[in-house]
């Protein structure tokens, strides 16, 4: 197993991708800590690990506050002992024209995104350097971009900039912390299949500028996350790992497939 022996924070763990992050990271050996803000289906993330052998705690968690920072690293050490991974992936996102957004609703985007990233990612940082000068192992931190990193949406003007900000902060950290002999890395996901995807025209928009016909899975971003963290990518670090069915590379639209 790649995470065996590991114990891994997941932010925004009670469904969606980060939910799938935290059930691969079980299953690939770690106690895991579920931090969100969603008590009931954080609850129930935690108990269906726990019900299939592995272990997990739940933990109320808002990323934008930095008191919740500090309690989620304080259970963390409490139920486990220590802190080997953080898997930064809470996010929220914008849905206004850009002529209509209010700067309240820019701030909040980027106070939970962009910031909730760097306090979850600094804290975590912080008590794995502490756990260095006692004698173990550096861990590792996954951050959750995306690829309106690059592409510009006029609909999602903040979280666009909050996700290009991430990426940025990733690279940052990752040299900042490499002395240490912590990694720092990113995954950046196209359009992946959760509630947000509404109705078929937006799933038949997403399939003409995606080359492998198909939208993404929670699990394969999973599978990444779980190997960015492990030692299987030791050398790996301030990487953007784009999983979007190749999208980025793409320089026209898809031919329909009906």
């Amino acid at each position: 197993m790649l995470l065996n022996g590991k114990v891994a924070i997941v932010t925004g763990a009670a469904q969606g991708i980060g939910r799938a992050c935290a059930e691969r990271c079980a299953a690939e050996g770690a106690k895991v800590v579920i931090a969100d803000t969603n008590d009931v289906e954080g609850a129930k993330a935690s108990a269906a690990i726990c019900e299939a052998g592995r272990s997990a705690i739940f933990v109320q968690t808002n990323i934008s506050e930095k008191l919740d920072v500090h309690n989620v690293i304080a259970s963390t050490l409490e139920a486990y002992g220590h802190v080997d991974i953080m898997v930064a992936n809470a996010g929220i996102v914008d849905d206004v024209p850009f002529l209509e957004l209010e700067d309240s609703e820019f701030d909040r985007i980027l106070r939970v995104n962009l910031k909730g990233t760097f306090l979850c990612a600094q804290a975590a940082a912080r008590q794995i350097v502490k756990q260095i000068d006692a004698g173990r192992a550096p861990g590792a931190i996954v951050t959750m971009s995306s690829v309106n990193a690059f592409f510009g949406l006029p609909d999602h003007a903040a979280y666009a900039t909050s996700k290009g900000g991430i990426a940025q902060l990733t690279r940052s950290m990752a040299i900042a912390l490499a002395p240490h002999g912590i990694r720092v890395n990113a995954v950046g996901p196209g359009t992946i299949e959760t509630p947000l995807i509404k109705d078929d025209a937006f799933r038949d928009t997403v399939l003409s500028r995606t080359p492998l016909g198909r939208i993404g899975r929670p699990e394969e971003i999973a599978a990444i996350v779980a190997w960015l963290a492990s030692d299987q990518a030791s050398y790996v670090t301030g990487e953007t790992i784009y999983a979007d069915g190749g999208r980025l590379p793409l320089n026209y639209i898809m031919p329909s497939r009906d």
